[in-house]
């Protein structure tokens, strides 16, 4: 059974000031443009997005990870600004690698506390964030040169590419739902489902050891472009475990190790906002 006063109890003394407008927004009828404002805060002047709004990388300096993030709390609050998005494509635009594209996170990061799993990492352009980053820029309308110019490499990795892990086939499917080709989305949607079962870091067994990226992370509500990917009984056993997973404070657990006290809260704040938001969308409050 879910405690949401229990939620709402942690969201407010817990999380960011980001998550508790997103909660208010979400379940009491607050203006998601308050969203906006909070996180008019993590944006830079170079129009990127640092400060740890992704809670494992705590450098202030813009990184394109933080822009996916950005973007997402603004499809998903519904509250998008298109200044607030232009400026971070001309950022995005600014940093992106001869070929096209962005890495995930650009050097120095490094000198500012990070997760354990940012040790050491340098990856040239990849699906990771750049599907992600296009096909939100798509859900919210927003046109930039980046995003065509970033659409067609995308689209190469997707159609070429082989051996795609969990977190690079969720990035494809952000990119793939709002893709404005939908014959050719279909397709490679298709691919991606057959692959996907077999793909490193996936974890269609919520109750298994270990960090995993679930069947809810694909289909966090019915509606989804690939609920379809995932049997009743599949969805079902996973929106058991999500509700089971609550903890005594009202919040929800993580599965990785943040940097750092302040990341684990931040991080936690925003799990419980997706949690209580998928519980939702599936009837289960």
């Amino acid at each position: 059974m879910i405690l949401f006063n229990s939620a709402r109890d942690f969201i407010y003394g817990a999380a960011r000031l980001i998550d508790r407008r997103w909660f208010a927004a979400e379940f009491e009828g607050a203006d998601p443009g308050a969203v906006l404002t909070a996180l008019a805060a993590f944006q830079n002047s170079d129009g990127g997005f640092g400060h740890g709004l992704e809670p494992d990388t705590r450098t202030p300096r813009s990184q394109p990870l933080n822009v996916e993030l950005a973007l997402q709390y603004m499809a998903d609050a519904g509250a998008g600004d298109a200044a607030m998005a232009l400026r971070a494509c001309d950022f995005l635009q600014g940093v992106s690698a001869p070929q096209g594209g962005v890495p995930i996170l650009l050097p120095g990061f490094e000198a500012h506390a990070h997760a354990p799993h940012w040790s050491g990492y340098a990856r040239p352009p990849e699906l990771v964030p750049n599907g992600g980053l296009v096909g939100l820029l798509y859900r919210l309308g927003v046109d930039h040169p980046w995003r065509e110019a970033t659409a067609r490499l995308v689209w190469s990795w997707i159609e070429a590419a082989a051996g795609l892990g969990a977190h690079d086939i969720l990035d494809a499917v952000w990119f793939l739902e709002a893709a404005p080709d939908r014959p050719r989305a279909e397709a490679a949607a298709a691919r991606l489902a057959s692959a996907l079962r077999s793909a490193a870091y996936f974890k269609p067994d919520p109750a298994a050891e270990g960090y995993g990226v679930t069947p809810l992370w694909y289909a966090p509500t019915p509606d989804a472009f690939c609920r379809r990917w995932f049997s009743d009984d599949e969805i079902a056993r996973n929106l058991d475990h999500l509700a089971a997973e609550q903890q005594a404070d009202g919040g929800w657990p993580l599965s990785w190790t943040p940097p750092g006290p302040a990341s684990v809260l931040e991080w936690r704040g925003l799990q419980t906002m997706k949690a209580l938001r998928t519980l939702k969308a599936y009837g289960r409050l």
